[in-house]
């Protein structure tokens, strides 16, 4: 993954926001979208696409293009700064190969504790049973 190549393919459109801004809010365009195509990405590996396309499936458009926006502050800069850091947290999170499971074996300790409430478990039962004469 190569940082400076993947912030040139960064696309940054700047809307206008319904967040906080009063009357300002009809004049400034302080929303920012950020647009990043994961599947025809120069700076990402064939591996790192398939993996990044894989984790963040249900945050991509049908033609594999990841959307972010902000509009929590009233300027536009501050804005953007977020969403970058935003998008760089979720590229990073998806490009972590989790580690395999390692299958163990049940203790004995633990199969025999689990026998053994078992059977007071069901002698508990039996004992309330009325008694047969």
């Amino acid at each position: 993954m190569e940082q400076e190549k993947i912030l040139s393919e960064l696309g940054f459109k700047a809307v206008r926001s319904s967040g906080p801004g009063g009357q300002n809010v009809n004049k400034v365009s302080s929303k920012v979208v950020l647009t990043f195509d994961v599947l025809q990405s120069a700076a990402l590996t064939d591996e790192e696409k398939e993996q990044a396309a894989k984790k963040l499936k249900t945050k991509l458009t049908s033609e594999g293009i990841l959307i972010l926006n902000c509009d929590e502050d009233r300027s536009q800069l501050k804005n953007k700064e977020i969403i970058t850091h935003r998008f760089w947290e979720i590229l990073q999170k998806s490009l972590v190969i989790p580690k395999e499971r390692k299958a163990t074996k049940v203790p004995r300790s633990v199969i025999e504790k689990r026998l053994k409430d078992k059977s007071s478990t069901a002698e508990i039962k039996q004992n309330r049973k009325k008694p047969e004469l």
